[in-house]
């Protein structure tokens, strides 16, 4: 680990001591288990209510108890995120990978097996503890890319978790046709398989030398983790101005369906249509146009010009959904809204890595993603209340002020090269 003075940043944004051609033999490994880890969350949508409805008796209870196995889901993650990133960068991140990888596999057989609400309960918190995957892949690719590389390969990323999870929900539409169960059942199969070949191919990206020397009780603590990820002077104007971003596209995650039916009347077709779209458009802008933008006007530029695109994209909504019942107006506000946040993120990612040292990168991604799922566990109950009390646009003005605050934050933090800060204890 760093000393409580000197973070151990990299010379000249170099990447550690992953030789190049194991860099190039893990890259295809690395984005096939990015994509997995799309389609396993994607491909049980199209089933998911339906397999719960062969295990309650009152149908009206549907939402709430589909709702508990997401929570169940998300409360997991965020417990074992920062353990699971501290681990990676202890023990190294092929481990955690492998681990995470067959720990989806046993979850999703739980799932497919399942035969009452309980298992299935268990089966998405065994999913939530194995999803280690995300801060491990984070600090893989910190790891074997240059700090100047890495906004354009979390945006690659990216736009492949993108196609995951356009591609997810078809497949798993497909699969049902055979039985509910295939498509949960195929992905585990599938998991299995991915976790045989890191076995056998993927090497280790992390040198001994880049490894933290230690693991403290704090790194099992989910909320000192992110405490002490917010202490660094470097890395919280980044955090927080992430946190602002994340809450209205949170909320817009979860609620678009229900805001473009009550606003414009359209059903699952069209949603579906509008979705798919949106899924295309992240992919272009993560997959091609990030690598153009970020050489010419960098990450900086690319975050600052992604939350506008955002703030543009929330006003239209807040519009479309307080006085303007206007379809056209809500579609391009969803497509502008949701396409910008894409290589935003990426982009940030990108910064905040910089901003850490070599032996940390496993621990700020646990810590993010603890943030993330913190999030995805209250912003869907807190946004659902004021939308059904407040009203259908507030929760977008309330996000647009947060976009706005975040804009103003990130650009004050990124004007000046980032000043070393004391490494966590």
């Amino acid at each position: 680990m760093t000393t409580a003075t000197e973070p151990r940043l990299e010379a000249d944004g170099a990447a550690p001591t992953l030789a190049a051609a194991p860099s190039r033999r893990a890259w295809p490994l690395i984005i096939a288990i990015a994509f997995l880890s799309g389609v396993g969350m994607s491909i049980v949508l199209p089933v998911l209510p339906f397999i719960t409805l062969r295990h309650i008796s009152d149908e009206s209870r549907l939402a709430w108890w589909v709702g508990v196995l997401e929570a169940a889901y998300a409360l997991s993650a965020f417990l074992t995120a920062p353990l699971l990133g501290a681990l990676s960068d202890r023990h190294g991140r092929r481990p955690v990978l492998i681990y995470s990888v067959f720990g989806a596999a046993v979850g999703y057989l739980l799932f497919g097996f399942g035969g009452s609400l309980w298992l299935l309960i268990l089966a998405r918190v065994v999913q939530g503890l194995a999803s280690g995957d995300l801060p491990a892949l984070f600090g893989y690719v910190a790891d074997i890319t240059p700090g100047k590389d890495r906004a354009k390969r979390f945006g690659f990323l990216g736009a492949v978790s993108g196609v995951a999870m356009i591609v997810g929900p078809a497949i798993g539409g497909a699969l049902s046709r055979i039985s509910l169960d295939a498509p949960v059942l195929a992905t585990a199969g599938v998991s299995a398989l991915i976790g045989a070949l890191a076995i056998v191919v993927l090497p280790e990206s992390l040198a001994p030398e880049n490894r933290s020397d230690s693991l403290t009780v704090a790194d099992l603590i989910p909320v000192t983790a992110i405490r002490n990820a917010l202490a660094r002077p470097t890395l919280r104007p980044l955090l927080l101005g992430t946190v602002l971003l994340s809450l209205p596209f949170v909320f817009f995650a979860t609620n678009s369906t229900v805001l473009a039916w009550d606003t414009a009347g359209w059903g699952p077709a069209q949603v579906s249509i509008l979705l798919t779209v949106i899924g295309v458009c992240d992919i272009a802008i993560q997959g091609g146009l990030l690598a153009l933008l970020i050489p010419r006007i960098g990450e900086r530029g690319v975050v600052i010009a992604g939350a506008a695109g955002q703030a543009v994209g929330c006003l239209g909504i807040a519009l479309a959904a307080s006085w303007l019942s206007l379809p056209w107006l809500l579609a391009g506000a969803f497509i502008l809204f949701a396409a910008c946040e894409g290589g935003t993120t990426a982009a940030l990612q990108g910064l905040l890595s910089t901003r850490a040292g070599a032996d940390e990168q496993g621990w700020l991604a646990g810590g993010l993603g603890s943030l993330s799922s913190a999030i995805q566990v209250a912003v869907p109950l807190l946004g659902g209340w004021i939308y059904a009390a407040l009203g259908h646009g507030v929760p977008y003005w309330l996000g647009l002020a947060a976009i706005v605050t975040a804009t103003v934050m990130l650009a004050r933090a990124t004007t000046a090269p980032a000043q070393a800060s004391p490494a966590r204890g």
